[in-house]
């Protein structure tokens, strides 16, 4: 029986964050508007006579992003229509770019994962290995089979927003919205590199995240600032085999999940027709999410059906790759880069390090606390090296899991820390849980507290009453209480019930109202008990 692995390749549409829209004055609200039609002019709905101006900061970000991604810059660009008929296309065609885009021949690296073996039931082996396929590269770490694949990126290219259909349930038309008419539009498709839906999802993930960092989308897939179509087709397993299968597109997946579920469907949907001696259709699906199914849409275009030809109302672009030295001097350090010098930096693992690139001020926030921290003096001394990996880890714990928690219970945001608590303030924070001046529960009240207030650890534990006590003689006196009160678990622990020695520890806890020092504790309680 003939086994088949998928070829999938990925276009990705993302609304630029301009000023305004990408050939007239009117303000880009993204589609967002809660009222319909109210940002729009004789230019977005194509009234006779207008005519259209570049928006010259909307080049200038895709070149940008092209940057970002090693692509080639062209020298010179036009924009041409693309024809077609659509209610939500005001003039009945599209301004946008196909000879000649603006970005060409570039790449995308994301770690995939060769652990997860035949998510289809396809070919054996259909995840191709890294000794067999250029496109990857071992990385360092643990020798289980995760790479970096370099996704290549065919062209990036501009072009405007199409307007929104608003379907009237109960009526048998619709009304069209045209303030989402004109946004810019950059268009990334990538070569069929990609090979499973969990690494198109990783590819969409992190295309998204770079984005982000460079400021020039916000790419949110829930509305519709970023839209992801996926072609996918089957070719027989082997590496000899070359040809590629008839190609498949699945237009409107709206988020990462969904991405993963239509490849993952659409595949085992291909492969069961190709097993039944049937030929797959070129054509344009969708998804329908509830059923988890995709579904046939329309014959699927193709290049020549859309009659391309120059936009007569715009000057060409020229002497592209002059700007490129000023847009490569405006791009920040990006996620990889960041995640490699995050875990070389402050040796941190690798989930602290993925929190802190998916949030970038958050990962900005938290260097500050580290840099605090080389500044904070210890007994006269500054911390070692040791010591300092050591609050640089507590610090991002403090970050990760228990500012969210703190934010939450205070009906807060945690992108509000900033304003609640300076990074001065953290850092000595942290220095107090881990010089143990705090217990781990009275360190959660006092990082609600300084959340709520703002104010400094040192006047909240000293308002609060949340000092540990570490009083040898102060302790001694109710450990032997506790001794005495509790002559069973004494015993078992004299016996060799380790057990019984934390129970003891936790009544006098209970009975200093979790202020006493449990290190402390133990040890008085080893000493006493010997």
């Amino acid at each position: 029986m003939k086994k088949y692995q998928p070829v999938i390749g990925m276009e990705v549409h993302a609304q630029l964050k301009t000023k305004s829209k990408m050939f007239c004055g009117c303000q880009n609200g993204f589609g967002l508007e809660k009222e319909a039609n109210i940002n729009i002019c004789p230019v977005c709905t194509a009234q006779p006579g207008s005519l259209p101006v570049i928006n010259e900061e909307a080049v200038k970000m895709v070149i940008k992003t092209g940057l970002a991604l090693d692509c080639k810059i062209a020298e010179d660009s036009f924009f041409e229509r693309k024809n077609y008929f659509y209610p939500d296309l005001p003039k009945g065609y599209q301004i946008s770019q196909y000879q000649k885009p603006l970005c060409y021949e570039g790449y995308l690296e994301v770690m995939v994962n060769n652990r997860h073996a035949e998510p289809f039931g396809l070919a054996p082996g259909w995840l191709v290995s890294a000794s067999r396929d250029e496109t990857l590269k071992q990385v360092q770490g643990d020798g289980m089979g995760e790479n970096l694949r370099k996704i290549r990126i065919r062209r990036i290219h501009l072009e405007e927003d199409t307007g929104k259909l608003l379907h009237q349930k109960e009526a048998s038309y619709s009304l069209v919205d045209f303030n989402r008419a004109g946004v810019p539009l950059m268009e990334l498709v990538t070569e069929p590199d990609i090979q499973s839906g969990e690494e198109a999802r990783e590819f969409c993930q992190e295309l998204q995240l770079i984005l982000r960092y460079l400021g020039v989308s916000e790419a949110e897939m829930e509305n519709g600032q970023m839209r992801c179509e996926v072609n996918i087709s089957l070719r027989e397993s082997g590496f000899e085999k070359k040809e590629l299968g008839t190609k498949v597109e699945i237009k409107n997946l709206n988020s990462f999940r969904v991405v993963k579920r239509a490849i993952e469907h659409e595949a085992k949907r291909q492969a069961e027709v190709l097993k039944r001696g049937e030929k797959v259709i070129q054509e344009t699906r969708g998804w329908d999410d509830n059923r988890g199914v995709t579904f046939s849409q329309r014959i699927k275009e193709e290049a020549h059906d859309y009659r391309y030809f120059p936009e007569p109302d715009l000057p060409p672009l020229r002497s592209l790759n002059d700007r490129k030295l000023l847009l490569l001097a405006e791009i920040p350090e990006l996620p990889q880069a960041k995640r490699l010098r995050l875990t070389g930096e402050y040796s941190l693992p690798e989930n602290d390090t993925e929190a802190f690139a998916q949030n970038k001020e958050l990962g900005e926030y938290f260097e500050e606390v580290c840099s605090e921290l080389t500044r904070t003096e210890h007994e006269t001394r500054k911390f070692n090296e040791a010591e300092l990996k050591k609050l640089y880890k507590l610090a991002a714990n403090y970050l990760i899991t228990e500012i969210p928690r703190a934010a939450d219970k205070l009906k807060a945001y945690d992108y509000e820390l900033r304003g609640k608590i300076t990074p001065e303030n953290f850092a000595e924070f942290t220095v107090i849980v881990f010089k143990g001046i705090v217990s781990s529960s009275g360190a959660q009240i006092l990082l609600e507290e300084m959340f709520k207030t703002g104010i400094d650890p040192t006047h909240v534990i000293e308002t609060k009453n949340l000092a540990q006590v570490g009083d040898v003689v102060a302790l001694g006196t109710v450990i032997d209480e506790i001794i005495e009160k509790n002559p069973q678990p004494v015993e078992d622990y004299k016996k060799g019930k380790e057990a019984s020695l934390q129970f003891l520890v936790g009544q006098v806890m209970k009975k200093t109202g979790g202020k006493a020092n449990p290190q402390v504790v133990m040890e008085i309680l080893k000493r006493k008990l010997c």
